[in-house]
């Protein structure tokens, strides 16, 4: 009889007003890449203020947190 694996916990987070989830202390960029995005084509706000790009290597995603994600069009 094969055993379950026990499933791994996850955190739940509002991305543009979307429950989504992730593992635990999953980075940001990480998790964008996990979304499909680019991450050096998004802009971020975390928990309503945006968040500088040299802070989100620092940032590990938790329980309840609130991202809005906007791409960046460039054009011309």
């Amino acid at each position: 009889m094969m055993q379950s694996m026990p499933s791994q916990p996850q955190v739940q987070l509002q991305v543009n007003g979307e429950t989504r989830s992730c593992a635990p202390q999953t980075q940001l960029p990480t998790f964008l890449q996990q979304l499909g995005l680019n991450p050096r084509l998004v802009a971020v706000e975390y928990n309503g203020e945006i968040l500088h790009r040299q802070y989100w290597d620092h940032t590990c995603l938790q329980e309840g947190d609130r991202l809005e994600i906007v791409t960046i069009v460039g054009g011309g």
